[in-house]
């Protein structure tokens, strides 16, 4: 083959390769929002609410943790026989591209004894650990919101939600502004 008929040739390859679609960069696993509603009385719990966008695998969520709280668990309401009542949960599923939300009234996180340092920062760093790249843990700091009152103590089904139902919608629309 002549060097010009080549050099043709591979200017043809080249240029073919950047026809068709742009690669779209897949978004990356990621925390993007969340925040903590202390407890009604310094004994109660505080709830922690937060949105996961999913990266292009799916992956679950299989813990939350902080070194400046005595313990964080993972919860779901569930209705059962016209009853809300609700159970700890051990993993929850982030859809590839998709979102995993922990809100009011559905899976929340649970976290007891908050450090004092914590709460009057404004913030609780986070890890959350999922079941990818030997359990890729993210951090991010969950910005803590004082208790709206003392009515959040118990629901009518007797399930002891700490803080949990007190206006979190309002803060996680506060939140995506």
């Amino acid at each position: 083959m002549k060097p010009l008929a080549l050099a043709a040739l591979a200017a043809t390859a080249l240029s073919l390769t950047g026809c068709g679609e742009n690669p779209v960069t897949a978004k990356p696993l990621n925390v993007v929002s969340g925040h903590i509603v202390m407890g009604a009385t310094p004994d109660r719990p505080a709830a922690g609410y937060f949105r996961v966008q999913g990266g292009p695998k799916p992956v679950q969520l299989v813990a939350v943790t902080s070194d400046l709280a005595q313990r964080a668990e993972m919860h779901e309401n569930v209705r059962e026989n016209g009853m809300v009542s609700m159970k700890p949960l051990q993993s929850a599923d982030v859809p590839a591209n998709g979102e995993l939300v922990f809100k009011q009234g559905g899976k929340h996180l649970m976290i007891w004894g908050i450090n004092g340092a914590a709460v009057r920062a404004g913030k609780l760093p986070m890890a959350f650990v999922f079941t990818n790249n030997n359990n890729e843990r993210i951090l991010f700091d969950m910005v803590i919101k004082p208790a709206e009152g003392a009515a959040a103590a118990a629901d009518s089904s007797g399930a002891d939600h700490g803080s949990m139902d007190m206006g979190a919608d309002k803060a996680a629309d506060t939140e995506k502004k």
